[in-house]
């Protein structure tokens, strides 16, 4: 449940393949409402489009999710007009990052393949069972992802099955769009961080950790059309925030210990949030000054006390929301 929330790697209704049940829609009334004020406690908990502002500098921020959906035409179309004054536009990973991640997975299998034990030996007898069936439901032979690194089956799981076939055709979401337009602009694309950084965090993390991980990603599983359908649905509505109390939530009512939850909650956050944030924000500052920029991350790095927009305001920047 937590990895899909991370990411906004969404299942969408428009898609021909994707079956599902908005959950959000479905819960009582009382828990829609508990868990609206919960999002709505973080600091810019709505909205996927922002201008920042200090002086003469501006900064256009859009929070995406990396698969396609026509319901993006309304965001590309206020992006194009943003870059065609921009200077540049800062991605997470850019078309260089991309080329070397693709090649790198191809000629080094240790980055997703772990030369010790493998997740049999790993897990419980019950656990490895319940992973081989998540496992079947997505496509992927057991016998493969048992030598995997326990962190990278778990993005695998959180992906809805019907997304694996979007996946695999090269479709890209609102990030790849928006590369797309900066480049027919002539706009630079500049990546905020290096091709390996998701590598370098996961390999951060300890394997009981990783483990957890990878265990939530398991028992969420069976609901992942769903989720992906719910997710797709109150990302466009502009509550990415949401999404994740939506998953705090269905993580524990799945049948998760809330303390575990909790943990798992922390650990994605600290690692791959608050921590990318605080390392992308003086890369956007400078490269501000040199113009104006357009920032096109995931929107979960948006909200939040450590969220981007919330350290530029406390860097003397005003935020607008574009999108309401």
């Amino acid at each position: 449940m937590l990895a899909p929330a991370l990411s906004l790697c969404l299942a969408l209704p428009a898609w021909a393949e994707c079956r599902g049940t908005n959950i959000f829609d479905a819960l009582p009334k009382a828990e829609q409402e508990a868990l609206t004020a919960a999002a709505d406690s973080a600091p810019f908990s709505r909205g996927l489009l922002f201008s920042a502002t200090k002086g003469t500098e501006k900064i256009t921020l859009a929070g995406t999710y990396h698969l396609p959906d026509p319901r993006h035409d309304k965001l590309v179309g206020a992006l194009s007009k943003a870059l065609e004054k921009a200077s540049r536009l800062l991605v997470e990973a850019g078309p260089d990052e991309q080329a070397r991640l693709e090649h790198a997975i191809q000629t080094d299998p240790t980055l997703m393949f772990s030369t010790g034990k493998t997740l049999p030996q790993m897990m419980s007898e019950q656990d490895w069972n319940m992973t081989k069936a998540a496992l079947a439901a997505h496509g992927m032979p057991a016998f493969l992802a048992a030598k995997m690194r326990p962190a990278f089956v778990a993005m695998t799981l959180s992906l809805p099955p019907c997304a694996t076939a979007e996946l695999a055709k090269g479709e890209g979401g609102l990030d790849l769009q928006v590369m797309t337009q900066a480049e027919a602009d002539g706009v630079p694309v500049e990546a905020l961080e290096p091709w390996d950084t998701v590598f370098k965090l996961f390999n951060g993390i300890t394997e009981t950790e990783a483990l957890e991980m990878l265990r939530a990603a398991v028992i969420g599983a069976p609901l992942a059309d769903d989720m992906g359908v719910t997710m797709g649905d109150l990302y466009f509505r502009g509550e990415p925030r949401l999404i994740w109390e939506l998953a705090r939530e269905q993580a524990v009512t799945a049948g998760m210990n809330a303390d575990e939850v909790e943990r798992q909650m922390k650990l994605s956050e600290d690692l791959l949030m608050v921590a990318r944030n605080r390392n992308w924000l003086p890369k956007i500052e400078a490269a501000a000054k040199q113009g104006p920029v357009v920032v096109a991350v995931g929107a979960l790095h948006l909200s939040g006390k450590e969220g981007l927009l919330r350290l530029l305001e406390k860097d003397g920047w005003s935020i607008e929301r574009l999108d309401s």
